[in-house]
C-alpha cells in the first residue's frame, strides 16, 4: 500500500508539474478601467478582459487574491466591497464581503485559517471576514498603529505582516491568530528609505520583498526575513522605466513581476539579482495597474492535490 502510494504521489507531481506550467496566465487589477485584464504568463500578449468593465458592480479595483474555493477575489475599492468572480471564466458571482467598517480595500489575502483579510487604504485596521460566507468576523488588530495600512502577507512563522502608510512608513508584525501587536518588524529609521510601503512578498529567498510607492526611492526593498533588517533595494527606483510600484509577485519562472501603477505597465526583474529583463505586459488598454497574479497560482494545484492525499492516508 505505502508503495502504491508513492507511486501515486510521483505521478502526480509529474502530472502536476506540466500542469503548472501549461497555465501560467497572468491577471492584471487596472484601477481605471474598472476591470481585470488577462495576459499569457510565457509572452506578455494581451489575451482580454477577464472581468469586463464594471462586471458584478467593479469599480476602482484593487487587490486579488484566490480564495480556498478557487475562485478569484477583487477588492473594489469604489463600492467598498469584496467581489467574487468564477476563476475559469470570470463571470461575476457575488458580493462576497462588505460591511464591518471596511472603506477604500486595498491589499487582501486569505490567511492560514482560510479567512479574509483586508487591508484599507484610509481606514486603520485589518477586516476579517469568514472565507466560506463573507460575514464579517472582526477588526483583527489589536494595539500596534492607528492607521491606515497598503499591503498585508503571512509569513512562514504564521504572523501576519502589514505595512503602515503615513507617518509610519513602517512594517509591523502581529500575531497570525490573535491580531495582538508584536513588533515594529522594519521600523522606518532603518527601513532604507521606504515610503508609502504597498504591496509586499515573502520571495523565494524566503525573505521579505515590499513596493515602494512613493518617494525619491520608488523601488522594491528586500529585508531579511528573520530580522527585518534592510539587505538592499533589490530593484531601484526607474529600473526598468519603474514608477510608483504597487504589488509584486514572483512568477513560475522564478523572476519577479512588478505593477508600475505610474507607467501602466508590469514590469519583469530577474528574481535572483533584481535586474531589468523588460517590459512584460503593457496592451490591452491597461490604466493604473494595482495588483496582479498568476492563474493558477504557483504550485497551488500539485499541493491541493498532495494535501488531499495526505489527509486521505492520515484516516
Amino acid at each position: 500500500m505505502k508503495k502504491k502510494i508513492i507511486t501515486l504521489v510521483v505521478v502526480i507531481m509529474l502530472w502536476g508539474g506540466s500542469q503548472i506550467q501549461a497555465a501560467i496566465d497572468l491577471l492584471v487589477s487596472s484601477r481605471n478601467t474598472n476591470s481585470i485584464l488577462r495576459y499569457d504568463g510565457s509572452t506578455g500578449d494581451f489575451i482580454g478582459e477577464f472581468v469586463p468593465n464594471g462586471s458584478g458592480g467593479l469599480s476602482s479595483p484593487t487587490g486579488l487574491a484566490y480564495g480556498p474555493d478557487g475562485n478569484l477575489y477583487v477588492a473594489s475599492q469604489g463600492t467598498n466591497n469584496i467581489l467574487r468572480y468564477d476563476r475559469e471564466t470570470g463571470s461575476f458571482i457575488d458580493v462576497f464581503s462588505s460591511g464591518g467598517g471596511m472603506f477604500t480595500p486595498d491589499c487582501i489575502t486569505f490567511g492560514p485559517d482560510d479567512n479574509l483579510y483586508v487591508a484599507s487604504e484610509f481606514g486603520a485596521n485589518i477586516f476579517r471576514y469568514n472565507g466560506q460566507t463573507g460575514v464579517f468576523i472582526d477588526e483583527f488588530l489589536s494595539g500596534g498603529k492607528n492607521n491606515s495600512h497598503g499591503g498585508l502577507v503571512f509569513g512562514a512563522d504564521g504572523n501576519l505582516y502589514v505595512s503602515n502608510h503615513n507617518p509610519w512608513q513602517s512594517i509591523d508584525r502581529y500575531d497570525g491568530t490573535t491580531g495582538v501587536f508584536i513588533d515594529e518588524f522594519v521600523p522606518a529609521v532603518s527601513s532604507g528609505g521606504l515610503v508609502n510601503p504597498l504591496g509586499m512578498e515573502f520571495g523565494p529567498d524566503g525573505n521579505l520583498y515590499v513596493c515602494s510607492f512613493f518617494g525619491t526611492q520608488k523601488g522594491i526593498f528586500r529585508y531579511d526575513y528573520t530580522s527585518g533588517a534592510f539587505i538592499d533595494e533589490f530593484v531601484p527606483a526607474g529600473s526598468g522605466g519603474l514608477v510608483n510600484p504597487s504589488n509584486l509577485d514572483f512568477g513560475p519562472d522564478g523572476n519577479l513581476y512588478v505593477s508600475s501603477f505610474g507607467s501602466n505597465e508590469i514590469l519583469r526583474y530577474n528574481g535572483q539579482t533584481g535586474v531589468f529583463i523588460d517590459v512584460f505586459a503593457s496592451g490591452g488598454g491597461l490604466d493604473r495597474p494595482f495588483d496582479l497574479a498568476f492563474i493558477p497560482e504557483p504550485g497551488s494545484l500539485l499541493l491541493l492535490t498532495l494535501g488531499c492525499l495526505f489527509l486521505r492516508r492520515k484516516k
